[in-house]
């Protein structure tokens, strides 16, 4: 099997994915913070959709065991598994331009989504 297959096997087992820019990002942010954590990504009820995206750094201790937890080259994404019903399949990419960037969400099971695209409905 070759190293491209292997990686596209690889991405389709998890839940939620994540291109390189946003990989390199939240490494980078992480680097700022002080301990070694992990990036913990759900849903909450609010946003001009219907629900929004949250994202934030969390002491991997806090995991539990209703968590998902996706491994990137060392570094964790955690879901709760409520969240990752809605999320399920999400991409999660980053970019730098001056109009449009900061972390972007291509949710497939988005029904609507606002027009910043932090926010969605089902």
């Amino acid at each position: 099997m070759s190293q491209t297959t292997t990686q596209a096997t690889a991405q389709a087992e998890k839940g939620i994915l994540m291109s390189e820019a946003a990989l390199t990002h939240v490494k980078a942010l992480r680097d700022k913070q002080e301990g070694d954590l992990c990036l913990r990504v759900g849903v909450r009820q609010g946003g001009c959709s219907g629900m929004s995206y949250m994202m934030d750094f969390e002491d991997p201790n806090n995991v539990g065991e209703h968590d998902e937890v996706y491994d990137y080259e060392g570094f964790k994404v955690v879901c709760d598994r409520k969240s990752l019903l809605y999320l399920y399949g999400l991409m999660l990419d980053y970019s730098d331009a001056l109009i449009g960037g900061g972390f972007q969400f291509t949710n497939p099971n988005a029904n609507q989504t606002c027009g910043c695209g932090k926010s969605f409905g089902t």
